[in-house]
């Protein structure tokens, strides 16, 4: 089946306007200094050759230009010393005011622990820019070995899953510890308790392609996008993939990305199983116009695909009814804790693609959500973190919180 024309492809996410700054000194808010920077082959890397001129001459044009240019804010400059990044009045004010509504989950942690008395917590974490920062080279995004033993940790307690744009092979790669969930019981003691270690959970492609242990579900095992299969260690797992049907369509835009950006210095081409990566983080701002153009032209001829933009990376997607809200949502059904009021769901997540998944914890399963943000921005969640340092701080708060409550239980 031909599944290309030469419609124009989807831009889904909306250009957002730059909110004027707000000129207040930061000494008159009460805001927490800023927390110390987190310290630190799968990707096709596209050989340096002399860019080719490129003009963006239209409003369509211009509007890319502009998205990515708005989910690309410049980085923050750092103390060499102390590691930790430099006050700016301005944006701290603007910070500070906006944590006034989005509050920090370290300092509300009392509030957010009270919410799940007599529930089970349910934990869910992006990887990028949550888990790892956010570097020049994304191949180089590993978790540090405090990060890791703090997510091994808080699995040991919590249903844990990572949901990763990466495609699941290669984030498991990164990860390089197994996230685990256990299996649910009652206890005699108000809500739920853990009772035993069962298989890992990795979901990647933003939800794309899920892979967990076997159990007993009807709405599971009566999935259509649901299968049986095995993972390396032999053991009989259930696979999600509901977008299998464009796995050609993403090698054939794979391999026309790769070639189309060939001349861009600095440019790298992800193939993500179910997405396609573009990443210009270390493309000279002058040539954004031309990874812009480079993906446009490609895309014209695949309608049943849709652009989104993330933090100096453009992925392009399947156009189906699915993101990692959805996949929440499937990962609690699948473990049993869809329907159930004993159950907190908590999303920690940085990026756009986080905020699905924000909007289904507030609308409907009356969970939180947790925006990893040093700067001001819109949000569907309910609190925020600085960043992935102030993300370990949280894990580790939780275990120590569930801990405490064994004792006093």
């Amino acid at each position: 089946m031909d599944l290309k024309n030469h419609s124009s492809p989807v831009l889904t996410d909306s250009v957002p306007v730059n909110k004027s700054r707000m000129g207040l000194s930061s000494i008159l808010l009460p805001c927490s200094p800023p927390a110390s920077a987190y310290s630190s082959a799968m990707y096709l890397a596209i050989p340096r050759r002399k860019a080719l001129p490129c003009k963006l001459d239209d409003a369509h044009d211009s509007s890319w230009l502009d998205a990515m240019i708005s989910s690309s804010p410049p980085p923050k400059k750092l103390n060499k010393d102390l590691g930790s990044e430099i006050p700016q009045d301005e944006s701290d004010a603007a910070y500070c005011i906006w944590m006034l509504k989005f509050p920090s989950a370290l300092t509300s942690f009392d509030q957010i622990t009270s919410s799940a008395k007599g529930k089970q917590l349910a934990l869910f974490l992006d990887y990028d820019g949550t888990l790892s920062p956010i570097v020049d080279n994304p191949e180089l995004a590993f978790m540090s070995p405090a990060m890791r033993a703090a997510v091994r940790d808080v699995a040991k307690y919590f249903p844990t899953a990572i949901i990763s744009g990466r495609s699941r092979d290669k984030f498991s790669l990164l990860v390089v510890c197994m996230v685990v969930y256990r299996t649910l019981t009652h206890s005699s003691h108000p809500g739920l308790r853990v009772c035993r270690i069962d298989r890992t959970l990795l979901c990647g492609s933003h939800g794309m392609d899920i892979m967990g242990p076997v159990r007993e579900s009807s709405f599971v095992n009566n999935h259509p996008n649901c299968i049986r299969s095995t993972d390396k260690q032999g053991k009989e797992v259930n696979l999600f993939q509901p977008a299998s049907e464009f796995l050609p369509m993403i090698e054939e835009v794979f391999r026309s990305l790769v070639e189309c950006t060939n001349g861009i210095n600095g440019a790298k081409v992800e193939n993500n199983k179910f997405c396609v990566s573009v990443h210009y983080r270390l493309v000279d701002e002058k040539s954004w116009p031309e990874v812009a153009r480079c993906v446009e032209n490609i895309l014209k001829g695949y309608p049943r695909l849709q652009l989104t933009h993330g933090r100096k990376v453009l992925e392009v997607r399947p156009v189906i009814d699915w993101n990692k809200g959805k996949a929440v949502e499937f990962l609690l059904e699948s473990l049993g804790l869809g329907n159930s009021d004993a159950v907190l769901p908590i999303y920690v997540g940085d990026d756009r693609t986080d905020e699905d998944a924000f909007k289904v914890l507030r609308a409907g399963k009356g969970g939180i959500g947790i925006l990893v943000s040093s700067k001001a921005k819109d949000t569907n969640a309910l609190y925020s973190l600085r960043d992935p340092s102030e993300v370990m701080v949280f894990l580790k708060s939780l275990v120590k919180w569930k801990k405490s409550a064994a004792l006093r239980a």
